[in-house]
Formats: C-alpha cells, structure tokens, sequence
C-alpha cells in the first residue's frame, strides 16, 4: 500500500477538526514561550490521500502536510510522523524535503509501529518537563493498544483520536456472542478490559419459551455502535482528566464508522475541543 485511501467526506472533516485545533493550540501556546511544541501523528501515512487512486477524483492533503504548513501564529517546534508502511514513510520524508525544506531539521518521520513510539514519547515527555504535545492518532483498523494510551497518563498532551467503533469494534462483536478468540484477544487490547467484562457490556440475556419450555438466548445490544463509543470515552476520562464530546463520523448511507475525541489534563483545551466539535455536529 503506497498511497492513502480516501474514505470519505469523513475523512476531510477529520482533518480539518485537526488543523482547527492545531491553531488555536498554536496561539494559545505562542504565549507561553518556555514551553516547546512537539506534533506528533502516530498513523502518518504518506502525505496525501487518494480516492480509489482515480486521477480525475484529485487528491486532499493528509493531516500531516496541513499541519506542516501552519506557520502562524507560530510552527510547531518539532514534528514526528510514524508510519509502519515503508513506501508512505518514504513518500511522506520526500514529501517534507520537496515542500517544507526549512523544516525538515525539526521534522521526523520514523517507520515503526505506533505503540512503540507513544511510549517511548511518554518516557520522553517525563524527562522533558518543558515540551508540550498535540497528538493525532488515526489508526489503521485496531492497531493501538489500550496500554499504550495509559503510559500518557499525567502527562502534558492533548490527543485527538479516532476510534473505530463502527468500522472495527462492532464488526468483531459478533450478534449471537460467538466471537472467535483472536477477535476477543484484539478487542481486550484494544479497550483494556478483561473478555468478559467486554462480553457483559455489549451482551444481554434473553429468555424465550419454546416449545420444550424455555430456552436463554445472548443478544448483542441493538445499539452498539454507540455503547462502544460512550464506553471508549469513559475508559480515556480514567486516564486523562478531560475527554471531549465524541463526533461520530458517518460513511455515505449514515452508518457510523467511527468516533473522534479530545482528551487532555487541560481545562482550556477541553473547552476549544467541544466547541469545535459541537460546530461540526451541527
């Protein structure tokens, strides 16, 4: 896979909700110069996303090249892009050197898996008391794992994520319960949570009399989807102080793919998350 899939007018409003943010972050921190600003994008892919790689469809800059561009009321003080896909990283590296030369000394685009690298840059941000983080995390299916959100507990980072409640979470939780084991294994690390804890959250009993008496049927609750992205943003509140309001992103027939929040330690930073959010919702 050498280019981005375009997946969507969803795909554009989480840019754009990224790059909003971005700012306001930016000229809230210009004003607090002892502070250094670090991006960091956990899923970078390679700059710009295609649409079925149609040339007459045109192409949308990924997350990565719209923040790149932000240069007031201040630029970033270093950027870090992973992306375990060789080619995108090497796109996304030429990407840089061709259009931001100026900042390709502070920009690095590093080919590993994303849980890797978030903990490494909690470990980071526990030396480096003087860095401030806005962290963007758009991952490819069910690649981050919970534990790797907890390593950022107390620590000074705003982190927009997307998580796929619709388009991962509930495709693998299956309607009669009967979820195969690699599936329960992905969704504990996904969500932290022991199997069946999972199971008794999104699971229900039901009896029903048949004709040789009654008969206990599992249920999958009807609205999942949902219950999946309240269950997320309740889990992150245990490891950040403040979790936004989640935005649910909808494909072309309505269905929700995913939802997309804020969490933060910072009071204001929830604040500018939800009333950006809120003018999306709308």
């Amino acid at each position: 896979m050498s280019k981005n899939q375009f997946g969507g007018s969803w795909t554009k409003r989480k840019i754009e909700i990224v790059v909003e943010y971005a700012r306001a972050y930016l000229t809230i921190m210009n004003k607090h110069p002892q502070f250094k600003c670090l991006y960091f994008d956990g899923f970078a892919g390679s700059g710009d996303i295609y649409k079925n790689n149609k040339t007459d469809i045109g192409t949308i800059k990924g997350a990565a090249i719209r923040i790149l561009e932000i240069d007031l009321p201040k630029s970033f003080d270093m950027y870090y892009f992973v992306e375990i896909d060789k080619s995108n990283k090497l796109e996304l590296n030429k990407a840089i050197k061709e259009k931001f030369p100026h900042k390709q000394i502070n920009s690095f685009v590093v080919q590993e898996d994303c849980n890797v690298k978030m903990k490494n840059m909690s470990m980071f941000l526990q030396k480096n008391k003087d860095f401030r983080v806005l962290a963007f995390i758009d991952p490819y299916g069910m690649a981050l794992n919970w534990s790797s959100l907890v390593t950022l507990k107390g620590l000074g980072i705003d982190l927009w994520i997307l998580v796929p409640t619709g388009i991962g979470m509930n495709r693998l939780l299956k309607k009669n319960g009967d979820i195969k084991e690699s599936w329960l294994n992905k969704l504990e690390l996904s969500l932290g949570m022991r199997q069946e804890d999972i199971k008794e959250y999104f699971y229900r009993e039901k009896t029903v009399q048949t004709l040789f008496g009654s008969e206990t049927l599992i249920e999958k609750e009807k609205d999942a989807i949902e219950k999946a992205g309240n269950l997320y943003r309740k889990r992150l509140n245990e490891i950040f102080k403040f979790v936004s309001e989640s935005l649910p992103l909808k494909n072309s027939t309505g269905s929700t793919m995913y939802h997309f929040m804020m969490a933060s330690n910072n009071t204001s930073a929830f604040n500018i998350a939800n009333n950006i959010i809120k003018k999306y919702k709308n």
